[in-house]
């Protein structure tokens, strides 16, 4: 730190003797250049445009409507809405999730928006806006099962749950009987048939199911404490642009955008 500050203060030194120089000789003195500054919301506003990256292919969140239509979806909205508030076009990129982060550390978009959970790793990695997305994990249980209203009530119960995902571990943690599946369109099947008590998965994924599917005879039987929150992923140094879109979306959560945006794919306001 003191070799730093050491080294800094010859810089300082010698730009100053350099400048009382060139007055003392009568030349013309030229602003110094501003090295390493922030770019990132100036870059934006000069082309007119930001580029976003999403997958396309990530219901509710990010689709083509009826598989060939336009692109759209509740990120999709949240984006062209902080788009319009920034002054600019938005301009999607579809990119495999794979792939999404190289392609944001190799400039081809000036941000993602796609359901990015907060973690410490990506913090420590990238810029991260406040999150636009709040979401808790639950218990998914038929309307009529009354056995189950807290997590230590799946001790001994049967659920059904992809054994990749974190909701495994979760129900597995709370002494449930997991019964193997690929993902919730089965999990939930065996659920509504009884043939499983219940299933553990993100309030998300049920909401966006029950908006389609309002007569399933399913119900919200808990839900975590913890909860996930999803944000806008920039570059590591990206501080105007950053700030920039918590400031769009302070005011889209101010007006109500962000609120009517999450109604119409969730029945629900998942924005807080």
């Amino acid at each position: 730190m003191n070799r730093l500050h050491t080294r800094r203060s010859a810089i300082v030194a010698t730009l100053a003797g350099l400048a009382l120089a060139l007055s003392g000789c009568g030349g013309p003195q030229t602003p110094s250049a501003t090295t390493g500054s922030d770019t990132s919301l100036s870059d934006v506003k000069s082309k007119g445009e930001i580029v976003i990256a999403t997958e396309g292919t990530y219901k509710p969140f990010s689709f083509h409507a009826e598989g060939a239509g336009e692109l759209t979806g509740f990120d999709v909205e949240i984006a062209k809405a902080v788009a319009d508030k920034l002054g600019v076009k938005p301009k999607f990129e579809e990119t495999q999730f794979d792939g999404i982060f190289a392609g944001l550390d190799a400039k081809r978009f000036d941000t993602i928006a796609n359901q990015i959970s907060i973690n410490p790793e990506r913090k420590a990695k990238y810029d991260l806006s406040t999150p636009y997305t709040v979401s808790t994990g639950v218990i998914v249980t038929k309307e009529d099962n009354s056995s189950i209203t807290s997590f230590e009530n799946l001790k001994g119960k049967t659920t059904a749950q992809s054994l990749t995902s974190n909701f495994y571990k979760m129900a597995v943690d709370a002494g449930a009987n997991v019964q193997s599946v690929e993902g919730w369109a089965q999990g939930v099947t065996l659920v509504r048939q009884g043939r499983v008590d219940a299933i553990v998965n993100d309030k998300l994924t049920y909401l966006d199911y029950a908006k389609t599917n309002p007569d399933s005879g399913l119900k919200i039987a808990a839900e975590t404490t913890e909860k996930s929150e999803s944000a806008f992923v920039f570059r590591k140094g990206s501080t105007e642009l950053t700030a920039a879109v918590d400031k769009a979306l302070a005011d889209l959560r101010a007006d109500g955008t962000l609120a009517k945006i999450s109604e119409t794919y969730f029945g629900a306001d998942v924005t807080k």
